[in-house]
């Protein structure tokens, strides 16, 4: 599930246990036949709360089961110690560090923020705010699918999720149709931290089929379909006469 060499990744416990889950009505392969399935996507998923029973992670780590399950392999960050944006000169701290290689590394994301005040939480904020569109010549989020996910403490609400939505587009990804948003999610989990079967966990399985189905589809286009004129201006990157000649056709 995860890679031990980072420091910063939570232990996902029973990955292959899905108490909630009816197997029978279950596409154990969602992405069949709409891609290359030669490796398992790889999923980064983030978290908006640092309480010790966060039910923003609980509910991420429901996903990164399921995302386990359809043969991705997944990294849940832990934003523990992140400083602020800004708060270390040129962002030079370990745990951003190591956040922008999980963004590299990932072909796909699912982002859950608790509503707070009506919005997301700092603490998830600050996460998509340590990536930058462009890092070393890289682009740590574009070209990447998106999933957003949120949880509240009362009736459901979707604020989290259309910020979510605007962050993502902002980022340059490819936020899926799908969402989640479990209201009083206090109830929805049982002592052990897992979510009791229900109609916000039949959705979470809805979306997380999603996110895989649209990571497998775009993965292979991803940097054909992120190609831009004006980067291709800036870096005096002429496009080949050949490839000119085939585009008009």
């Amino acid at each position: 599930m995860s890679d031990s060499k980072h420091g910063r990744l939570r232990t996902l416990d029973a990955p292959g246990v899905l108490p909630a889950l009816k197997p029978a009505y279950l596409d154990a392969s969602p992405a069949l036949g709409l891609g290359p399935l030669d490796h398992p996507p790889r999923i980064l998923l983030l978290y908006g709360s640092l309480r010790e029973r966060s039910f923003s992670r609980l509910a991420v780590e429901e996903a990164a089961r399921l995302l386990h399950h359809f043969g991705c392999e997944t990294r849940i960050f832990d934003p523990s110690d992140l400083p602020l944006p800004d708060q270390v000169a040129g962002d030079d701290h370990p745990a951003v560090h190591e956040l922008r290689e999980h963004s590299l590394w990932s072909e796909g994301q699912v982002w859950c923020s608790p509503e707070r005040h009506g919005q997301i939480t700092g603490i998830m904020k600050a996460q998509i705010d340590h990536l930058p569109l462009a890092y070393k010549g890289l682009r740590p989020t574009q070209g990447r699918t998106l999933a957003v996910m949120q949880v509240c403490a009362g009736s459901q609400s979707f604020n989290s999720v259309n910020t979510l939505r605007v962050l993502g587009r902002w980022m340059r990804m490819f936020t899926i149709p799908n969402q989640s948003s479990v209201a009083k999610a206090y109830e929805e989990f049982d002592e052990a931290g897992r979510m009791k079967p229900s109609s916000y966990y039949d959705r979470i399985v809805d979306v997380m089929e999603e996110l895989v189905r649209f990571t497998v589809l775009l993965r292979p286009h991803a940097d054909r379909l992120v190609d831009r004129y004006s980067e291709r201006v800036e870096q005096d990157r002429p496009v080949a006469a050949a490839s000119a000649i085939l585009s008009s056709i």
